[in-house]
């Protein structure tokens, strides 16, 4: 009979010992084979201590109904008397569900927790291989295995070994449990084992001594054969053991499976040899090894098989990982390959994702690894598998400064903790943060959070994500800045040699150069040298993941010298997220952008609007330029402010583009080239045509006040007419007037040329800004011709003297400045020139066609490679521009969507039309976009127009970077433009030549 009041009392210690079903739990105490315990407290404190008091309960119950009834006193007088055992016991009762299926499944097995010897608190490989011994086959390897892991974890949840050695005894238990394997395969098969020797070789955190409890235990398996055996043979005998060690290891049976062994990191992957001997693995990775495979061996450790063959590959692979930093793109190798792995990571587990995820653990190790190997080269200290290890090592050669290290330590101990115990519960591999409420408080308990474990859990676990995140990057290049810096006292600087490997190995030609600018930039004690060491940590990893990180360092310090004095400069790039990056962007990725922003520093404002990189439209801008003109004291004056304002127009313009193209860490990269393309010909051209208009008002109001006596347009050709201006296009115009009524022809004819060369001159007047060449060859006779005519002359040449090649060209001819309603009076006069009706006679075809291939002959300019050509190559800008704009002159006429000046707008049209098959006009589209973009990318990287790809080959890689290619592909890049341009130049010749 129960006491009416006991059961409230017994309830309320039961909530006061952490049990969530206080009923559930007096049920299992007053079961009867617990009638010998529930009476004691100490139990009761003892469940209440562990990470899940009712699993804990649940567990001990399934123990005691377990035992033997012979030997069920000795395991309660034991429990109730030997407090460490009690403590290991239900410790490991309360975090692991799995453990304690394995106890209730062999329930003699408790007896591995009670010994108490100095060995059992220190346990190695001879103690593991010891406790593995008398497994006689893979079921009681499985057996044995679990109960070495019961000790290690109970010494894990009691507090006796912190993280570090608990993963240190899981990878000695590792090794002894790949040795016993391998007995085991021998055994099965004595004559593969005497003709052959055999060693494998650890990785990843097996090899680092770093293990988890769940995890791939990844190997090499190196082979060569016994003396007087053939070596084919003895590869065939060392395989089928390495594949039965592996079975045995990673097979399920009856007491499940212990862990796969994992032997991918082999030279090839899966689909090379299982095994190889000690000269074919040199072979592989002298030849044709990856930079991700020298940063997995930096973990290769011999643990089983033939010693001398395992030390023998340690000590010939061991000096190819420390030359692994002196490879081409080194450092953009591996941060790539961490990218890659955080891309690859579902969206719906990111923030979840213990290991892989921001701010995770494989952060530290990627920022570990890759400063081990850039300074492992002349530091042996650092030559360690361990992450610890290896990141003390680096606080104590100043390679990462103290307080960063003492950080990262501690948020790395903590997260691997976290980890260790989200497997331990089912000893299953995952790396998720549990999202239950019961699970996150097992959880937060099992690291010692009592008071609030969920809130508490999620508190430290984003607290030490943030950490990461924070430095995992920075600790790369703030020691960069030590070394030219000022230190607090006890602090370890980066010796200039160390550095100057450093930057070598972010991609710096000239790490002297780097260094002098670094300490230029932040030595001294002022408010500017610390703000900038604040900053160029972070900017340091955006000029290292360009093409050209000197540029971008010394453009930097440049713009810093300009504006250094300014308050708003420094509070931009600090406060402003997006600021800093962009301007990293832009100074590293070739000379344009940086030489606009230096002859106006100030323009550096733009990176940290929001709305800064978003092109102005024509009406705005010839708004503000003519505001400028009439301002100004005289017509130089006049477009000197007009050009100023084209000058900040194209640092945006080349900056949005830029930005666009590479992406940043808040604006991803644009994913269509055709956008990023169509945006720079349109801010261009309306560019272009307001600083024309600035020009020509400019020009007007010097010569004759407000009225010129003629009308004035200026129409737009070739490019400018199309609005497909690139960086390096000149403006391709016609210029027409009409005497205003009573002014005499001669008089106006006089004004109107006065006005072209007035407007020619003010735009190429030598200043700081670069100048707006003007180009009228495509007027009617050509250079020969007048430079102006009037709309009646223009009539008259057309009618009598045109020829086909000048109707294809006012294909183009687009109103660009000056009088609006005489220049669609010319669009008028023009138009049944450009779109003939009935479309073009044959004869006319004939002659456009022999045109097209008397310059492909003849215009290619001597020496280049026709196929690598973007306007007169195969299937370059040209091709592709001919092909559209015959299609345009043939049926304009009758197809309305034809009548643009516009390349791919009619290239649509003539698709829409029927006219082109949907795959033939994506290809020439996109021939077309990619020949434009390569056009802009050189003018952009060399601050020169040029109708090639560089053969500089930083020039040549900053062109791919922005073609969106990372390092190392400059080889991919050239090939696709080829292949490209190829399929472009096939329906080229069938459209354009009939062929």
């Amino acid at each position: 009979m129960t006491v009416p009041g006991r059961r409230s009392s017994t309830f309320s210690r039961l909530l006061r010992h952490g049990f969530t079903d206080p009923s559930d739990a007096r049920r299992l105490l007053d079961l009867p084979e617990l009638a010998a315990l529930r009476d004691d407290s100490v139990l009761l404190d003892a469940l209440g201590a562990t990470a899940d008091p009712d699993l804990a309960l649940r567990g001990l119950v399934r123990l005691v109904e377990a035992q033997p009834d012979e030997e069920r006193p000795t395991f309660t007088s034991t429990l109730l008397s030997a407090k460490p055992f009690r403590d290991r016991l239900l410790g490991v009762l309360g975090a692991s569900e799995a453990l304690a299926d394995h106890l209730a499944r062999h329930p003699r097995d408790w007896q591995a927790l009670v010994t108490y010897e100095a060995a059992d608190l220190n346990p190695g490989v001879a103690e593991f291989e010891q406790g593995l011994a008398e497994a006689a086959d893979p079921v009681a390897l499985r057996v044995a295995y679990r109960r070495c892991l019961l000790a290690i974890a109970a010494r894990d949840v009691c507090g006796t070994a912190e993280v570090a050695q608990t993963a240190a005894e899981l990878a000695d238990l590792a090794t002894a449990t790949l040795r016993a394997a391998l007995a085991l395969a021998r055994g099965a098969a004595p004559d593969d084992a005497a003709v052959c020797r055999l060693a494998v070789i650890a990785m990843g955190k097996c090899g680092g001594h770093e293990l988890n409890y769940v995890s791939d235990v990844d190997v090499i398996f190196v082979a060569e054969p016994a003396e007087g055996a053939e070596e084919g043979k003895a590869m065939q005998a060392a395989t089928r053991l390495a594949s039965h060690l592996m079975r045995i290891c990673s097979e399920t049976t009856v007491e499940g499976t212990i862990w796969p062994v994992d032997a991918n990191l082999r030279p090839e992957g899966r689909n090379g040899p299982l095994v190889r001997t000690l000269t074919s693995h040199l072979a592989y990775y002298q030849r044709w090894a990856k930079t991700w495979e020298f940063q997995a061996l930096l973990k290769a450790r011999a643990v089983a098989g033939d010693p001398e063959l395992g030390a023998a590959y340690i000590e010939a692979v061991s000096p190819l990982v420390w030359q692994a930093a002196e490879r081409e793109n080194f450092v953009a190798d591996v941060q790539k390959m961490r990218r890659r792995v955080v891309d690859n990571i579902p969206a719906a587990q990111v923030d979840r994702e213990l290991k892989l995820g921001p701010g995770g653990l494989r952060d530290v190790e990627f920022a570990v690894q890759l400063l081990q190997l850039v300074h492992g080269r002349s530091d042996a200290t650092l030559h360690s598998g361990s992450t610890l290890d290896a990141l003390k090592a680096l606080a104590a050669g100043g390679y990462v400064g103290r307080a960063d290290a003492a950080q990262l330590d501690e948020a790395y101990r903590f997260l691997r903790a976290m980890e260790h115990f989200i497997q331990l519960y089912r000893l299953r591999r995952t790396h998720l943060v549990p999202e239950g409420e019961s699970d996150l408080r097992r959880l937060g308990r099992s690291l010692g959070l009592r008071t609030d474990p969920v809130a508490e859990l999620n508190k430290q676990w984003k607290r030490h994500a943030a950490v990461v995140r924070r430095l995992h990057e920075k600790i790369f290049y703030r020691p960069l800045l030590d070394a030219v810096a000022q230190l607090a006292p006890g602090e370890t600087r980066l010796s200039p040699k160390a550095a100057g490997q450093r930057l070598e190995a972010l991609g710096y030609a000239d790490p002297a150069a780097a260094l002098r600018h670094l300490e230029a930039l932040a030595s001294g004690v002022t408010r500017k040298a610390a703000i900038q060491r604040t900053l160029l940590p972070v900017l340091l990893g955006w000029f290292a993941d360009s093409a050209d990180p000197d540029a971008g360092l010394l453009g930097f310090r440049r713009v810093s010298d300009a504006l250094g004095k300014t308050p708003w400069y420094l509070r931009l790039l600090r406060d402003e997220g997006a600021a800093a990056e962009n301007l990293a962007r832009v100074l590293s990725a070739g000379r344009l952008a940086p030489d606009l922003l230096l002859r106006a520093p100030e323009a550096v404002a733009i990176l940290g609007d929001p709305e800064g990189l978003k092109p102005r439209g024509r009406d705005h801008l010839e708004q503000e330029i003519l505001a400028a003109v009439g301002r100004a004291d005289g017509a130089e004056q006049a477009v000197a402010a007009a050009r100023g304002v084209r000058r900040r127009e194209l640092f945006r313009t080349a900056a949005a583009d830029l930005i666009g193209s590479y992406g940043t860490e808040e604006s991803p990269r644009e994913l269509d080239p055709g956008a990023l393309v169509d945006g720079v010909g349109r801010a261009l051209t309306d560019l272009n045509a307001a600083t024309i208009s600035g020009a020509l008002r400019a020009a007007v109001r010097e010569g004759w006040g407000d009225t010129l006596p003629t009308r004035f347009a200026v129409i737009g050709m070739g490019r400018f007419g199309g609005n497909e201006l690139g960086y390096g296009s000149d403006a391709d115009v016609l210029f027409v007037h009409e005497p205003r009524e009573g002014v005499d022809e001669q008089e106006a004819a006089q004004a109107a040329n006065r006005v072209v060369s007035e407007i020619r001159r003010l735009l190429q007047v030598p200043t700081a800004d670069p100048p707006l060449l003007i180009d009228a060859d495509l007027r009617p006779e050509g250079k020969s011709g007048p430079m102006v005519r009037t709309l009646n002359s223009y009539g008259a040449y057309y009618r009598r003297w045109s020829l086909v090649w000048e109707s294809q060209a006012l294909l183009r001819a687009e109103p660009m400045a000056g009088d609006r309603e005489l220049a669609d009076r010319f669009i008028e006069l023009i138009d049944p020139l450009r779109y003939p009706a009935e479309g073009l006679g044959e004869e006319a075809v004939r002659e456009i066609r022999r045109l097209k291939a008397r310059m492909e002959t003849e215009r290619l300019p001597r020496g280049a490679d026709p196929t690598l050509h973007t306007k007169l190559g195969r299937g370059g800008l040209s091709d592709v521009e001919w092909t559209v704009q015959l299609l345009q002159m043939r049926h304009g006429w009758a197809e309305p969507g034809l009548r643009t000046t516009r390349t791919r707008d009619a290239l649509a049209a003539a698709h829409a039309a029927g006219l082109i098959p949907t795959e033939e006009a994506q290809t020439l589209d996109e021939a077309w976009v990619l020949a434009t973009r390569v056009r802009n990318a050189v003018m952009l990287v060399r601050g020169r127009p040029g109708d090639t790809f560089p053969s500089d080959g930083r020039e040549l890689a900053a062109v791919g970077r922005y073609l969106g290619y990372g390092p190392g592909h400059v080889g991919e890049m050239v090939d696709d433009y080829r292949r490209t341009t190829r399929r472009a130049r096939a329906i080229v010749e069938e459209l354009f030549y009939g062929a």
